[in-house]
């Protein structure tokens, strides 16, 4: 979950980004800024209060596209270093809606083959009218079926859930 800070970055970046009409640009900037904050070495440095913030900013000067090393700039000296990920992901979201697009999300307890994720991206796609970003995400504990979460809507028709309202039913009865 992004913070509120992020957000407020990615939108002052999405506004000048699609001002610009270089959102698509902008967006590979904040992936590259994320990628060279993820990196442990790059993060304790640009992290490390008692390096100068000029040389921590020389370090990502060198690596970065202007724009995109001043803000980062901006992150250093506001100790935001760790926001880098939730402002891309704020973007990205900002961008997915400007262009019509979809994020969703399909868990399974089993890997999805490549086949069944592009015929279930291409299902939702029609069904909502709108081009779907389908991620796929393994998690065991829900035993069989499937979770497929989109904007503010969750489908649970997960095995787990089933046998959990099951039991609820039966503690109600008795």
């Amino acid at each position: 979950m992004a913070t509120a800070a992020a957000r407020r970055y990615a939108e002052a970046v999405f506004e000048l980004a699609s001002e610009e009409g270089r959102v698509e640009d902008w967006q590979r900037q904040l992936r590259a800024i994320t990628d060279l904050v993820s990196d442990p070495a790059v993060a304790a440095v640009l992290k490390n209060p008692t390096i100068a913030p000029s040389r921590r900013e020389e370090l990502i000067a060198d690596t970065l596209e202007p724009q995109a090393a001043n803000l980062a700039r901006l992150l250093i000296e506001g100790g935001r270093v760790d926001e880098a990920a939730g402002i891309l992901d704020e973007y990205e979201q900002l961008a997915d809606e400007a262009a019509g697009r979809v994020r969703a999300t399909v868990t399974t307890a089993v890997e999805l083959s490549t086949d069944d994720r592009e015929r279930l991206g291409r299902q939702l796609s029609e069904r909502l009218g709108k081009e779907v970003r389908l991620t796929a995400a393994v998690d065991r504990r829900i035993v069989g079926g499937l979770k497929l979460q989109y904007g503010d809507h969750l489908i649970d028709a997960s095995l787990a859930n089933r046998l959990q309202q099951l039991r609820r039913r039966l503690a109600d009865a008795s």
